[in-house]
């Protein structure tokens, strides 16, 4: 990519926070958005101990198709492993090897000695390097690190396999003119930096992340870190504001698609802006958008599989015959299935399982001034219990309720209603998308209550996680 490579780390900044309600679906969404932007890099945080860190990488990684997906590792071949695992069918995979320079952070964040950190780095690095040619160092705490020390590390890095480096101003505390002189004299002195991308991260700790990152790209750097929403780094809607109107200062163009620049960075902004109620399963960001795709006549088992995979469901070889024979029925009668047509085959086909969960009666109490509230008698194996709750809505009401009933919370990934039928008795179909342990179950429910439909669709999901998880 000519000209400066611009890297954000909005989804790191929001794991980061923890103040988000960001949803497995929005993560895919502002993936989209970005690679859609140009970036050169899309920054996505790495994986935990959850089966659902690796399902959302995996499916990052389908999602985007232009711009490097990179994913941090930690500084043990394990890590290397259990990453690259999840990131190897990405377009561009990159890993990233972060690790402290400066004293401080080295003997109170990692607590470890200099000399063992400098054969962490190089192992991790050539780790990652064995795996892919893009392999990036990231040399956090940069600008309080001893000179010498820093010189190692990142030449140890490079001599490893690391095509970028990055140095970091993690306190923030650096005016331009600082920074500027920094990164020259990281150059001068460390002239193997001059045969890698070396780019450049500082914290607006100081308010000043802007002002130091274009004094850095002034001075040599050739990539930034950025943030479209938050305001822990340098922003990408300023940062691109001034490449674009001076690219000659900057040897090269802005790499985004500026154009769209203003209405992606709002739809980013208000997608990670979200907050869930206390009280509600749902968030402001549950959407009526489903992945783009299509399905046509030609398309076999395999392309169905690959669809599903897309949407984010993990279907074995024989759901995904089930689903491929019900997608021919309804090609019978139309040239494409999309992807909330294959949305509710998915969740009417696949995973058909005795019901462990069935709804006995429910009553909802619902008006303009009054809190919905939901009673709701579900049976478990023949035994009944009852669950009593108020909502934002009946629907979020009766989800309450079950989630009473069960003692058990599952992250509602997705929730669509459309008419089936049309009219005064039109019949109602809810899809329910529960997000257990790394994977998706899709429930499905058709009621002329639009309520009934959606506590049908929620307990239809529920039975096939019960299944599994009884299976295991």
């Amino acid at each position: 990519m000519g000209g400066i490579q611009i890297s954000d780390t909005t989804m790191k900044q929001i794991a980061r926070s923890g103040d988000s309600s960001l949803t497995f679906k929005g993560k895919l969404e502002i993936a989209k958005l970005l690679d859609r932007l140009g970036l050169s890099v899309i920054e996505v945080e790495g994986l935990g101990s959850s089966r659902a860190d690796a399902l959302r990488i995996k499916s990052l990684a389908s999602a985007v198709r232009e711009s490097v997906l990179a994913v941090p590792v930690e500084l043990s071949a394990e890590s290397v492993e259990r990453t690259w695992e999840a990131l190897k069918e990405a377009v561009h995979p990159r890993l990233q090897v972060a690790a402290p320079v400066s004293t401080v952070q080295m003997e109170y964040l990692s607590h470890k000695k200099p000399e063992v950190m400098l054969a962490d780095i190089g192992e991790t690095v050539a780790a990652c390097a064995a795996l892919t040619a893009d392999v990036e160092f990231i040399a956090e705490d940069a600008t309080r690190a001893d000179r010498a020390f820093l010189k190692s590390a990142v030449e140890q890095a490079i001599a490893s396999g690391a095509g970028t480096v990055t140095l970091c101003d993690s306190t923030g505390t650096m005016l331009g003119g600082e920074f500027a002189a920094f990164v020259e004299s990281c150059l001068e002195e460390i002239p193997a930096l001059a045969e890698v991308t070396m780019g450049v991260a500082v914290n607006n700790t100081m308010a000043m992340a802007d002002a130091c990152s274009i004094a850095a790209l002034q001075a040599g750097a050739r990539e930034v870190k950025v943030c479209t929403a938050g305001d822990d780094a340098a922003s990408l809607s300023t940062i691109a504001q001034i490449i674009t109107a001076r690219e000659e200062l900057f040897g090269g163009p802005c790499c985004l698609h500026t154009v769209e620049l203003r209405r992606i960075v709002s739809q980013i902004v208000w997608l990670c802006s979200t907050r869930r109620n206390k009280t509600s399963p749902f968030d402001d960001g549950v959407q009526d958008v489903a992945p783009e795709l299509e399905l046509s006549f030609g398309d076999g088992v395999a392309d169905v599989l690959k669809a599903a995979r897309e949407m984010g469901y993990d279907l074995n070889s024989e759901d995904g015959q089930a689903v491929w024979e019900a997608v021919q029925d309804v090609l019978k009668h139309k040239e494409r299935v999309g992807s909330r047509e294959l949305d509710a085959i998915i969740a009417s086909v696949a995973l058909q399982v005795p019901p462990t969960y069935q709804v006995e009666s429910y009553v909802i109490n619902s008006g303009n001034d009054i809190s919905a509230m939901a009673h709701l008698k579900i049976s478990r194996n023949g035994e009944v219990a009852e669950g009593v709750s108020l909502g934002d809505g009946p629907i979020d009401a009766a989800f309450l309720a079950i989630e009473q009933i069960t003692h058990h919370h599952y992250e509602l990934d997705d929730f669509q209603i459309r008419a089936v039928t049309e009219g005064h008795e039109a019949m109602g179909e809810t899809v329910v998308r529960l997000l257990s342990g790394g994977k998706l179950y899709s429930g499905r429910g058709i009621s002329m209550d639009i309520v009934g439909s959606s506590i049908q669709a929620y307990v239809n999901a529920l039975n096939k996680i019960a299944y599994e998880e009884a299976e295991s």
